[in-house]
């Protein structure tokens, strides 16, 4: 698998690269947004996934660190905030 996966695990979000693994407390994470820039408007984020050709760019802003997922799939944003959405119910 090439592109970015997320998913949920307990209480956490799990973002898969590669041989990458990151995994974030939903209690963390403060926002989640689409991000316009090419390379991602926050220098110090965490870059995760193939910066070139691809067209969605989102920024996971947590209390310690943000992220920001290089992906083409515009499914992936959507599926987050659903997961954000259960994880706070």
């Amino acid at each position: 698998m090439f592109g970015v996966s997320v998913k949920q695990v307990e209480d956490r979000l799990v973002i898969r690269w590669q041989f990458s693994k990151i995994e974030i407390p939903f209690a963390q994470i403060t926002s989640v947004t689409l991000d316009d820039t090419y390379g991602g408007c926050e220098p110090s984020a965490i870059r995760i996934g193939p910066v070139n050709g691809t067209t969605e760019r989102i920024l996971i802003r947590t209390t310690q660190q943000s992220y920001i997922l290089f992906t083409n799939s515009l499914n992936l944003y959507p599926a987050i905030k659903t997961l954000l959405a259960h994880s706070a119910s």
